[in-house]
C-alpha cells in the first residue's frame, strides 16, 4: 500500500491523494481546484482512475472539491462519500465552480449536477462504514475536524485483525476555540497520517486578541467614517465573523454606533452557507447553542444585510462611495482572486479612510497575498489588469483563520494515543511543512518516518 499525490504537494491548493490499497484498488481523499501560482496547472485528471473505487471528501472548500467536474467527466462513476451536511453544500459549491470558472451553459451544468447527486454518499460522522467496493478488507468512518461546516478527517483501515493498516488524512484541521464549531480531538491511533501544514511555522492570535483587534479596526473605521472590507470565504470565514460581530453589537452600549453600522454581506453563495449554518445547528459547539437557547440570533442579527444581483453589487458600492458614513462588508472570494470582493477593492483601496482586513491564508501569486505584502509599504497591486496604488489601511488578523496553527497541529498529532509509525505533510508552504516536519522530529520517537511529500 502507498499514498499518491495529486495535489497539495507545492502549496496548500489542489489536495488530492491516492490511497493505492493493491494493483486493481485504490481511494481518492479529496480532488481540490489548484489556486493562486498552483492555478497554472492543468484542471483536467492527468492520472488514471480506472482503479479508484471511491471518492472521500474532507470538506467543500474548492481547493478540495474543485475537480470533482473534471474527475466525473472522467468516467469516474463510483460513490462520493462525504459527512451529511457537506452532501448538502458540495452541489453548491460545484455549481458556483462551474458557472464562474468553465461554463455558462445550463444543460452541461445540470449535467454535471445531476451525476454528484447521483453519487454523492451522506455518512454520519463517528460511524465506521464498510468499503464494499473494495475487495480487500477495508472501511473508513468521518471524524469532526472542526475547520468548516461538516468538515472532517478521515481514518481508514485496510485488512483484517493484526494486519489492519490505519490511515489518517487530516484533511484540513480547525483551530480549537474558533466561533460556532468544536474543536478536533485526535484520533486514538494512526499506522500512517497525512497531515496539513498551512499555519505549519506560525501560531495564531488567541481569540479575545483578534476579537479586541477587530473591535479596533471597526472603531477607527467609524470615527474616520470609512468603510471596512473583509475578504472572506463564502464558507466558514464568513459565518464565523458575523458570529463575532452578533457579539460585538449585543455587548455594546445601547446609544453606541455599533447599533446602528450596516454589516454587509455580498455573496449570495455566502446567503446559502449561512442558511445551511443555521440548519446544521446540532453541529454547533455549546457556547453558539446556548445563545440561540436565551434567543439570540447569531448568525441573523439586526442591520444585517444581505446583497443577491449584480444589480444591487453595483448599486451597493455606489451607496457606498457617495455616504459619509462607516460599513463593514463581506465579500468573497476570500483571496480576492475573484468575486466580488475585487469591485470593492477596485473601489475604496486607494480611499485613505478604508481599511482591508485579512482574516484568512493568502495563497502566493494572488491579489491577497500582494495586498498584505505590499500595501503597507504603500505600495500597488494589479486588478482586472489594472494598476491600484494602495492608500487604505492593511490589517491581518490572524487567530481567525479557519486553519490550525503549528501549536494546534502540533497537539493533534501529540493527542494520538497509538502514534504513526509514518508522517505525511501535505497543504502547505515550503517553509511551514519544513518547521512542522522540524518541530515534530523534536518531541517524536526517532522511529516514526517524518517526510515532506512530494
Amino acid at each position: 500500500m502507498r499514498i499518491i499525490h495529486h495535489g497539495a504537494v507545492k502549496g496548500v491548493t489542489g489536495s488530492c491523494h491516492q490511497l493505492i490499497i493493491s494493483n486493481t484498488e485504490s481511494i481518492l481523499v479529496d480532488c481540490g481546484m489548484f489556486q493562486g501560482e498552483e492555478s497554472r496547472h492543468d484542471l483536467s485528471i492527468d492520472f488514471d482512475i480506472n482503479t479508484v473505487k471511491a471518492l472521500l471528501v474532507t470538506h467543500c472548500h474548492i481547493d478540495h472539491v474543485g475537480r470533482i467536474p473534471y474527475l466525473l467527466a472522467a468516467g469516474f462513476t463510483g460513490p462520493i462519500y462525504a459527512s451529511q451536511a457537506t452532501a448538502e453544500l458540495l452541489p453548491l459549491v460545484i455549481e458556483d465552480a462551474l458557472k464562474i470558472g468553465v461554463t455558462q451553459d445550463p444543460d452541461l451544468v445540470e449535467t454535471c449536477l445531476r451525476l454528484l447527486k447521483r453519487q454523492l454518499k451522506p455518512i454520519t460522522f463517528t460511524q465506521w462504514q464498510k468499503l464494499d467496493e473494495i475487495n480487500s478488507p477495508a472501511r473508513f468512518r468521518l471524524q469532526r475536524a472542526g475547520h468548516i461546516l461538516g468538515s472532517a478527517y478521515i481514518e481508514i483501515d485496510v485488512g483484517n485483525g493484526n494486519d489492519t493498516h490505519r490511515f489518517v488524512f487530516s484533511g484540513d484541521l480547525g483551530a480549537p476555540y474558533t466561533p460556532l464549531l468544536p474543536s478536533p480531538k485526535p484520533p486514538y491511533k494512526a499506522d500512517t497520517l497525512v497531515i496539513e501544514s498551512t499555519y505549519g511555522d506560525k501560531l495564531h492570535e488567541g481569540r479575545k486578541i483578534r476579537a479586541k483587534r477587530l473591535k479596533q479596526v471597526i472603531e477607527r473605521a467609524v470615527a474616520d467614517k470609512g468603510v471596512v472590507l473583509i475578504p472572506a470565504f463564502s464558507i466558514g470565514r464568513t459565518q464565523e465573523l458575523l458570529y463575532e460581530l452578533e457579539q460585538m453589537i449585543h455587548s455594546a452600549p445601547k446609544r453606541s454606533f455599533w447599533h446602528e453600522i450596516e454589516v454587509i454581506v455580498d455573496s449570495p453563495m455566502a446567503a446559502n452557507f449561512t442558511a445551511q449554518y443555521r440548519r446544521f445547528k446540532s453541529l454547533w459547539d455549546e457556547e453558539a447553542k446556548s445563545r440561540v437557547a436565551k434567543g439570540r440570533h447569531p448568525l441573523n442579527f439586526e442591520h444585517l444585510y444581505t446583497i443577491d444581483t449584480h444589480q444591487e453589487h453595483e448599486a451597493t458600492i455606489q451607496y457606498l462611495k457617495r455616504r459619509h458614513k462607516p460599513a463593514i462588508v463581506i465579500a468573497a472570494s476570500g483571496m480576492c482572486s475573484g468575486g466580488r470582493i475585487v469591485n470593492y477593492l477596485e473601489a475604496f483601496l486607494d480611499e485613505p479612510t478604508a481599511d482591508v482586513i485579512f482574516v484568512g491564508y493568502q495563497g502566493s501569486g494572488t491579489p491577497g497575498r500582494d495586498i498584505q505584502k505590499y500595501g503597507p509599504q504603500g505600495g500597488y497591486v494589479v486588478l482586472n489588469n489594472q494598476r491600484i496604488d494602495i492608500r487604505a489601511q492593511i490589517h491581518t488578523i490572524s487567530g481567525y483563520s479557519a486553519h490550525a496553527d503549528q501549536a494546534n497541529l502540533v497537539r493533534f498529532v501529540k493527542g494520538i494515543r497509538k502514534k504513526p509509525s509514518h508522517i505525511k505533510i501535505v497543504h502547505g508552504d515550503e517553509d511551514a511543512k519544513a518547521a512542522l516536519a522540524q518541530k515534530l522530529k523534536d518531541i517524536l520517537s526517532h522511529n516514526v518516518k517524518i517526510e515532506i511529500a512530494t
